[in-house]
């Protein structure tokens, strides 16, 4: 093998590319497992297909030369040695667990690629000064296990493992128990393992780069997320003998409110997102004036700042609507999720890949969670999007180009060589 120097790189990104039909490939047998009827996979983890997954995705490693490490929570580790092993891993990776109506791409992707980033390095004898390393995360998709982003959460010390290992499933089943069956409890502490730089290569779930036919996200953080169930109070009656003015209609005051978290998100541009997306309504008759509704409220933004400020807002409209109905309105915070902003150095070596090897890009921020969330509290951190069709995703008919999913590993490929190469 030969060490790459910053000059070798440079001509490198005129020839090296990923082989794009072996990483499809490797999507396609990866996703018959939990296959589903409508071409999507369910692949719960935890799982026997959850194992059976894992096993097929560390069989390629270990094909491709690497080595696996397990840690207590499930996270799977693959390295590939550098010429200087004491040095940090340049980490990619992500999560092969799915909804239970999900696709081929989420997540999956982002391991797989990193396999092909290896098989490509191997195909060209290539060395890097750091290791190589690729992660596959558990219980990302907090499907059947919560918190979501579990395992990268562990990892980065967000929660214990002790709380991770007590969470269960709708049959009572927990997280350490399922884990010992499948056999995937590791001997590593979670967390006692360095990281020199991450990155994560993902479809980005949403339309952006699709409506703007671009190529390649450079993501530049990920929104800062506040979600809260809101309750109002009024008083069930008989639809037909109560007048309209003496009503107490909890469902009228109720989308006054809700159409205010959309249009506060509207104000918020271009970043600002405001969703209803869960609504009970007491006693749900229909004669009967609704005296009960609760709903959830998911606010979102690209800092925290603008997240606490369309907070106040919206509890000041709420405020405001309650004074002039006299209903009650309780808005109570169920979960917090701080914005989050990529490295530059990382976002830097993303943008210049995407360049180099001719690629449509423009900077994107991320609407959803992601692993790198919690990455990019202990290492250098950014991902790599990629567009998916009409911006599905958690649904089996997500879909993407192999023309993208290539492309987007390519700039995987380049921008771990940068990290990966020390001069």
């Amino acid at each position: 093998m030969t060490t790459a120097t910053a000059q070798d790189i440079s001509t490198l990104r005129t020839s090296l590319r990923v082989n794009g039909e072996r990483l499809w490939a490797s999507l396609m047998e990866l996703a018959q497992i939990g296959a589903t009827p409508k071409g999507g996979v369910c692949r719960l983890t935890l799982t026997d297909l959850d194992k059976q997954g894992r096993d097929l995705v560390i069989g390629w490693a270990k094909e491709a030369g690497m080595t696996v490490v397990i840690d207590k929570i499930g996270n799977g580790f693959m390295r590939r040695a550098g010429r200087n092993n004491a040095l940090p891993p340049i980490m990619t990776g992500s999560h092969i667990d799915t909804q239970p109506t999900g696709g081929k791409f989420d997540g999956n992707y982002g391991v797989l690629a990193g396999i092909e980033v290896v098989r490509t390095l191997n195909d060209h004898g290539i060395e890097t000064e750091a290791p190589i390393e690729v992660a596959f995360w558990t219980n990302e998709e907090g499907s059947r296990f919560v918190p979501v982003m579990m395992g990268s959460g562990v990892f980065a010390k967000a929660f214990t493992l002790e709380h991770a290992y007590a969470a269960k499933d709708t049959e009572g089943k927990t997280v350490q128990g399922e884990l010992a069956r499948i056999g995937y409890i590791g001997p590593q502490e979670p967390g006692d393992h360095p990281i020199g730089a991450y990155f994560e290569t993902h479809i980005e779930q949403g339309p952006v780069l699709e409506d703007n036919d671009v190529t390649i996200g450079v993501v530049q953080g990920v929104l800062g997320i506040r979600w809260f169930d809101c309750t109002v109070t009024g008083m069930e009656a008989h639809a037909g003998p109560t007048p309209m003015a003496l009503r107490k209609d909890a469902l009228q005051v109720a989308t006054h409110l809700m159409q205010e978290v959309v249009a506060n998100a509207l104000r918020h541009k271009p970043h600002g997102r405001g969703t209803v997306g869960m609504v009970q309504v007491h006693p749900n008759s229909r004669n009967v004036i609704p005296g009960r509704v609760k709903f959830s409220m998911d606010l979102r933004n690209s800092t925290d700042a603008l997240v606490d400020q369309m907070v106040t807002e919206v509890k000041a409209y709420a405020d405001k609507l309650s004074r002039e109905t006299g209903l009650s309105i309780h808005i109570e915070q169920v979960s917090s999720y701080n914005a989050i902003a990529f490295h530059d150095n990382c976002k830097d070596a993303v943008a210049r890949a995407a360049k180099a090897l001719g690629y449509s890009n423009m900077p994107v921020v991320s609407g959803a969670g992601h692993d790198a969330v919690y990455m990019a509290k202990l290492a250098p951190s950014g991902m790599i999007f990629i567009p998916c069709k009409d911006g599905i995703s958690h649904n089996e008919i997500e879909d993407a180009k192999p023309e993208h999913i290539t492309a987007g590993c390519n700039v995987l490929l380049h921008a771990m060589l940068e990290r990966a190469v020390v001069v």
